[in-house]
């Protein structure tokens, strides 16, 4: 019954179809074979829907046998394209078309520093050159900006970072390449921007600004606690524990046994399923009335395992740097220091720009065990070296805290072996202090071609301020350190250095060229900087110069009280080419 019924409704829609011909008259079974309309059209519907099914076949085998990631399509020309490192997947030249694929661009996190915004990418995120794309801005009320991005610096193990030009305020950005949206910047001065997970007292180590405790003192870490989590504004979701020492920077809280666990997932490759789009991070809060979150961007990084079992560390003598633009003396500082038994560097770099990274590759890595991390946060060198301190601890005896124009110097007869084996058997003392002399232009007006220790040999006759060198494991957990020196734990002694076994050339006051790059900023967190109206007599500050980069008619004389060829001539016979006189650097 239902079947004839159907043949009827058929036969019924079949002379519908023929009457509105307009020419053809009849009909299903007076026309022969041919089909009503709508059994037409099934029968198209059907035969597109099988080609449809058959491209969705054939083509899911061509994708199955390739990786696959989220892409970008351009319209950029060839020679853009052809910026991106072949290294992360870039095209070859001359074979990148209009319509080539990239790698897709994901911002993680915004910063607004005092003078540029930066743009935190998510890894495996991949830019071309920086003058290939712009920065964006996004005002509530009108149209947006373009602005070129100022730098881009990526290290190989690392995220990828984009430096833009400070915008207006209350904006989102992006990239004109960036396959997320845009995003509203965190401020600078009130965030937490690192955190490091120590397996030894199993607590983790968060780096903040904003709660602005004073300097070199102890804070009172019952007022805080740490958060964990993925979204902090949901408190079932997140996870709490004591901060256990608060100072400067730095605050010290238990690590939870979940978090424990889940850091150990994901660094044993084993939590693939994680949630790359909401990392887990951490936080501090205050704690009673009026409480509050300070926002962060700091994921919990493990430090390499704790080996209790280990008798002797890998180097004996490492240092700790903080720099910006000083690629140009980098290489000296490098080859003289490895000279003299340092073994291992680490430099933080605070947003350099004058190509840092093509100076280290032309440095021998079997020879100079050097590390590279971007610290581009503002006014941190206290927290950076204590970060430092943190990360070399597993693999150096000792570790110096000296900057880039500052040399360690040996007037006798001992060498720095000496100076650390003499005190290695010492397990009291935990601090080695050196004073400093400061050297000045030396009646210079350019810089010294053959490099600063063998350019600038007049001096102030008094030593400035002292360095040191500590042992990574007699710091005091709280981290407390004001640049010169840390803080020492309960029991452990400092010694000063005399002058006559060990101590630093600061070539501190050079060619005003140079000098002046000082007035750019400082990075030391309590040290006003240099075109501030603050501490203008501080020993920090040039005597007599001011708060103006405005160069003074007698610079080239300036800060020379005694002549000292000490190093100069130590120099000339280690490091001179005997034909040429020419220097490795």
């Amino acid at each position: 019954m239902a079947l004839a019924a159907k043949e009827r409704k058929m036969s019924r829609l079949g002379s519908k179809g023929s009457g509105g011909g307009g020419g053809g008259g009849g009909s299903f079974g007076a026309r022969g074979h041919r089909a009503p309309a709508g059994t037409q059209r099934r029968l198209f519907a059907a035969f597109f829907a099988f080609l449809c099914a058959g491209a969705v076949v054939f083509g899911a085998a061509h994708v199955i046998g390739a990786s696959f990631r989220p892409v970008l399509k351009t319209a950029w020309p060839s020679a853009t394209l052809n910026a991106v490192s072949s290294e992360r997947g870039a095209h070859q030249a001359g074979i990148v078309t209009a319509d080539t694929v990239l790698p897709s661009v994901h911002i993680r996190h915004a910063v607004a520093l005092p003078d540029h915004v930066l743009m935190i990418l998510k890894d495996g995120s991949l830019l071309p050159a920086s003058g290939q794309f712009e920065c964006l801005y996004s005002p509530a009320n009108s149209s947006q900006l373009h602005r070129p991005p100022l730098s881009v610096a990526t290290l190989p193990n690392g995220p990828s970072l984009v430096h833009c030009p400070a915008g207006p305020a209350r904006v989102t950005v992006s990239l004109s390449l960036a396959q997320s949206a845009p995003v509203a910047p965190f401020q600078w001065d009130r965030l937490v921007y690192t955190a490091l997970v120590d397996s030894r007292d199993n607590s983790t180590v968060v780096f903040a600004k904003g709660m602005n405790l004073r300097p070199g003192r102890l804070g009172v870490p019952s007022r805080y606690e740490c958060v964990f989590g993925r979204d902090f504004s949901k408190p079932k979701l997140v996870v709490t524990s004591p901060v256990v020492s608060a100072a400067q920077e730095v605050f010290r809280c238990v690590t939870p046994v979940r978090i424990r666990r889940y850091l150990r997932m994901t660094t044993d490759g084993k939590n693939s399923g994680n949630n790359d789009d909401k990392p887990m991070l951490v936080s501090i809060r205050t704690k009673g009335r009026g409480s509050s979150t300070l926002p962060s961007i700091a994921q919990p990084e493990p430090l390499p395992r704790y080996n209790r079992h280990r008798r002797q560390k890998a180097h004996s003598m490492c240092v700790c740097t903080m720099l910006r633009n000083q690629a140009r003396f980098l290489r000296e500082w490098l080859i003289y220091h490895s000279h003299i038994g340092v073994q291992r560097w680490f430099i933080y770099d605070n947003n350099s720009d004058d190509g840092i990274e093509q100076v280290l590759n032309t440095m021998d890595p079997s020879r100079y065990n050097v590390t590279r991390y971007f610290w581009p946060w503002m006014k941190s060198q206290e927290a950076g070296f204590a970060h430092c301190a943190l990360r070399a601890r597993e693999s150096c005896e000792w570790v110096g805290f000296i900057d880039i124009d500052e040399f360690l110097h040996f007037p006798g007869n001992q060498t720095l072996q000496d100076v650390l084996r003499n005190y290695s058997v010492k397990p009291r003392i935990g601090e080695l202090r050196t004073a400093c002399h400061s050297f000045g232009p030396s009646g210079r007006t350019k810089i010294p071609k053959k490099g600063v220790t063998t350019g600038y040999t007049c001096r102030l006759a008094a030593p400035e301020r002292h360095k040191s060198i500590i042992r990574p494991d007699a710091l005091n957990p709280s981290l407390i350190n004001v640049v010169h020196h840390f803080h020492l734990k309960e029991g452990m002694k400092y010694v000063n250095i005399g002058q006559g076994m060990m101590l630093i050339n600061h070539y501190k006051y050079q060619v005003w060229e140079v000098f002046k790059d000082k007035f750019s900023g400082r990075v030391a967190t309590y040290v006003a900087d240099w075109q501030d109206e603050e501490n203008v007599g501080s020993r920090d500050r040039a005597p007599g110069l001011g708060t103006k980069p405005v160069e003074p008619e007698d610079w080239p004389s300036r800060f020379c009280e005694v002549y000292d060829n000490g190093l100069k001539d130590f120099v000339q016979k280690v490091f001179a080419d005997p034909h040429t006189g020419n220097f490795p650097w």
